[in-house]
């Protein structure tokens, strides 16, 4: 499963290295030396030294080796290949693949005692925002609901059932007509 890590962004000093726009909660496995990245426009990438310097992540490539040569990588997205079994670390920790396609249920015990009171729709995007993370959940009606993901309204989830049980708060999935 290919999982966009990063964009490759303007080149750093004279000897090959360009800056990347890190994607990802682990960009020290994913550009760690020897890594190998594909481009978005099929560029099969391998990582030959990786660095942080002043909060940047820093990055050179196998075969480009000055800064002329990186120019030419600018703007892409790069990709890894990840087995689709692999999981976080952290078990409270979720890739955007794994989420996406997941079913939204609303927990029965805050909406009268149901096992869970009905499909709110399913999950279509994970957006990431400055101030927090939103499920993106696409409804039966065709409306699209915006669902903060964080603990206290998304207390449940199971990848491997592509389940999400979710307890929002009042007026969270009001479609917001006066019908």
């Amino acid at each position: 499963m290919l999982v966009v890590v990063g964009r490759i962004g303007r080149p750093h000093g004279v000897k090959g290295a360009a800056t990347i726009e890190v994607r990802t909660d682990e960009p020290d496995k994913r550009f760690a030396v020897g890594a190998r990245l594909l481009t978005d426009s099929g560029l099969d990438l391998t990582v030959a030294s990786a660095t942080w310097h002043s909060g940047r992540l820093l990055v050179t490539f196998e075969g480009y080796e000055d800064r002329t040569a990186v120019e030419q990588l600018r703007n892409a997205l790069v990709s890894v290949d990840r087995p689709a079994d692999e999981r976080p670390e952290d078990p409270e920790e979720f890739y955007d693949s794994d989420l996406e396609g997941c079913e939204v249920v609303l927990d029965g015990s805050t909406a009268g005692g149901a096992a869970d009171a009905g499909v709110i729709g399913v999950v279509r995007e994970v957006s990431h925002l400055p101030g927090q993370d939103l499920l993106v959940v696409a409804t039966p009606d065709e409306r699209e609901v915006l669902i903060p993901f964080v603990s206290a309204f998304v207390p449940q989830i199971d990848v491997s059932a592509k389940r999400i049980v979710i307890t929002p708060p009042e007026g969270l999935l009001e479609s917001g007509d006066d019908d």
